[in-house]
């Protein structure tokens, strides 16, 4: 069965290239032109992701993002004019999956949406069973805690292992400042974003073949960092 995606866009012209993008890589879409109706397609048609504009008339997408988050897990991509810091963080914790900014290339946007796709079939990280993550020249045993890069041993302090473990429970994800600062450190520590910059250089040294210029972890400027997602998938050895 194709992969459904319903565009959510206020826009026609916008809505049909997006439309015609993705139905030339075979994706089956729906596109709604405001929020009320693109709710009404969401419950009514089950798509796999939703691609979700903003600024709409009547129902906004963040009103929009609410109430599907209320019934559903559905991967959302927000793709919207507004590029604002805080508007991107906002998007993120109200549970969007990612945030593409217009103008964006026909390639960006496939490629988020195939990201998005691949970490939700993967059930969006390692899953109860799963315990060793490879990633490029990184291999982390999440049970024994064991990290290994290129085959040779590091060895990590526990926090920068549980900063570790949580991006890579969340891979290929943009995770927030406040986000990491919480899972690791706890909700006291929600603005101590020294912390997290410290710890994330200090993860770099260790893992990163070349930490001046990091290809695993990688920092979204402004909102926090990500993961990248690796080509295969979580193993069990």
């Amino acid at each position: 069965m194709p992969t459904r995606i319903l565009v959510v866009e206020d826009d026609p012209a916008i809505a049909s290239l997006i439309q015609l993008q993705l139905e030339a890589k075979d994706y089956q879409v729906i596109v709604a032109h405001d929020g009320a109706e693109g709710l009404r397609q969401a419950y009514a048609w089950q798509p796999d992701l939703v691609v979700l504009d903003i600024m709409m008339p009547d129902m906004d997408g963040w009103t929009v993002c609410e109430r599907l988050r209320e019934l559903s897990d559905v991967p959302i991509i927000f793709v919207t004019a507004i590029g604002k810091e805080a508007d991107i963080v906002r998007g993120l914790e109200m549970g969007a999956d990612d945030y593409l900014v217009k103008p964006f290339s026909p390639r960006e946007l496939l490629a988020r949406i195939e990201a998005v796709l691949r970490r939700a079939r993967q059930g969006g990280g390692t899953g109860i069973e799963a315990r060793v993550y490879k990633n490029g020249p990184l291999t982390v045993d999440l049970e024994s805690r064991e990290v290994r890069v290129n085959g040779k041993p590091v060895d990590l302090t526990p926090i920068e292992f549980k900063l570790l473990s949580t991006l890579i429970r969340n891979e290929g994800k943009v995770l927030t400042h406040r986000f990491l600062l919480s899972q690791v450190w706890g909700p006291a520590y929600e603005e101590e974003r020294q912390y997290l910059k410290l710890y994330i250089w200090y993860l770099r040294q260790k893992i990163e073949e070349d930490p001046s210029h990091p290809k695993l972890i990688i920092t979204e400027r402004g909102v926090g960092y990500r993961l990248v997602q690796s080509q295969g998938e979580f193993t069990l050895e």
